[in-house]
């Protein structure tokens, strides 16, 4: 018999954490933070030292509690990709199970630069499983990571086989031909599963409302090309905010630099974070473009002397796209930081705001201050790393679940991949089962 033990990422977009249980064996799959209740609790959108316990009843971390009583059977923890709300609460609950944390080396570089940033000890071995690649586990589980691609690098859909059939761990993961880093999902793989026992199917239903499929990272790069290049910037502040992790995305922001024949500098502690550790197992070589500023005294010192030197031969990216109250945006709009923003400056938001009220009331806080210095504000330049209605669909049609989970959404995507799936056969209650945080399945 195969238990499914949903502990977040059920009734809200991260937080994600998953348990499967077999016999007197446990796997866990991702263990993330619930972003806008971190931040608000922390007021930061990086990781910092906090109580598990503070954390849990911020909402911020799920709760795990019951799973103490089988503590001794978990046998890995396995993050599915660096993204915060898949990793981000391993430094406050990982120590509490005597098993490695199994993962892509991107992943593991980026686990080891936050417990390294923070002082925590994690007392949990990292071993490195590459894409493509598998591993036994247990006796009971076999596990098997399968390229996906996504918004940061070296993301995995995990299978999971056991006796009774596969668990197949889609949480996050879009389909896109045109990568540019990485290369295409794996297909082959996963139409190879669809002729084997997949008898469960947990799948990211986010943009599941959407009818089409989502547009690949090459259409975000000429939308960068479009603002940045074929927009006219003389004399002005070019300044980017996106995604951290968001290794490609900087990727093409850096091309886009060299054209505009400006210096390129990165600010910020999480951009220089997921940086390193891209570098560190060869994925990038940014250092050679660019200059990265972690801390903020170095931040303070570098922008002074930008600001003497002359804005308008630099190209700034840098944190802050959601708000952040202590992100380095926020900090140069609030006058923390020595740089003056003038009219007609540009300021490129290569991003979507996290649709819950904490990040939508930080953003408008924001953009009206922004407002007040003039500036020019693109917005939306952005595709995102998450599925769409149509690649759900194809991924369905892959590997044939005989069971359909719906996770990482709230109700309404919930009930969107539903309606999808009703449409291919599939029955709510019978195939279907629309769970929540503390609830389980057995099959």
């Amino acid at each position: 018999m195969v238990e499914i033990y949903a502990i977040g990422g059920y009734n809200e977009v991260g937080k994600n954490m998953t348990a499967v249980r077999v016999g007197n064996e446990i796997i866990i799959l991702d263990m993330g933070l619930h972003l806008p209740n971190y931040i608000n609790f922390t007021k930061d959108e990086d990781i910092t030292f906090a109580d598990a316990k503070e954390l849990i009843a911020a909402g911020a971390i799920p709760d795990e509690s019951f799973l103490h009583q089988w503590k001794d059977q978990v046998k890995a923890i396995i993050p599915t990709h660096a993204h915060l709300d898949h990793v981000g609460a391993i430094p406050y609950l990982a120590s509490n199970y005597d098993c490695p944390i199994i993962c892509t080396p991107f992943t593991a570089e980026v686990i080891k630069a936050i417990t390294k940033d923070e002082k925590i000890k994690l007392k949990n071995p990292i071993k490195i499983l590459n894409a493509n690649s598998s591993l036994q586990v247990s006796e009971n589980f076999k596990i098997e990571f399968i390229y996906a691609t996504h918004s940061t690098p070296q993301t995995v859909m995990v299978a999971l086989h056991t006796e009774d059939g596969i668990v197949l761990y889609c949480n996050d993961f879009k389909f896109d031909n045109f990568p540019t880093i990485g290369s295409k999902p794996n297909y082959k793989r996963l139409i190879e599963l669809g002729k084997e026992n997949v008898v469960a199917l947990i799948v990211d239903s986010l943009y599941c409302e959407e009818a089409r499929k989502m547009p690949s990272e090459i259409i975000a790069r000429e939308m960068l090309k479009d603002v940045l290049i074929g927009t006219d910037s003389k004399g002005k502040a070019v300044i980017v905010t996106t995604f951290s992790s968001h290794l490609a995305r900087l990727k093409s922001i850096i091309e886009c630099g060299k054209k505009m024949k400006r210096k390129i500098v990165f600010l910020g502690r999480s951009l220089s974070k997921y940086i390193t550790a891209g570098e560190n197992v060869g994925l990038i070589d940014f250092s050679k473009d660019a200059e990265i500023v972690k801390f903020s005294k170095q931040i303070k010192k570098k922008l002074a002397a930008i600001e003497k030197d002359g804005v308008d031969k630099y190209l700034l990216v840098i944190t802050g796209h959601q708000g952040e109250p202590k992100a380095t945006l926020s900090k140069m709009v609030d006058g923390e930081l020595p740089f003056k923003f003038r009219n007609g400056d540009h300021i490129i938001f290569s991003c979507n705001v996290i649709p819950t009220p904490t990040n939508v009331e930080l953003r408008r806080i924001l953009e009206d201050k922004l407002k007040k210095f003039g500036v020019r504000m693109f917005k939306g330049v952005h595709v995102s790393g998450h599925a769409a209605k149509e690649d759900i669909r194809e991924l369905v049609q892959f590997v044939k679940p005989k069971h359909i989970i719906p996770a990482h959404s709230e109700s309404g995507p919930s009930n969107a991949l539903v309606e999808l799936v009703t449409e291919m056969g599939f029955k709510k209650g019978e195939n279907v089962h629309v769970i929540e945080n503390g609830k389980s399945l057995s099959f």
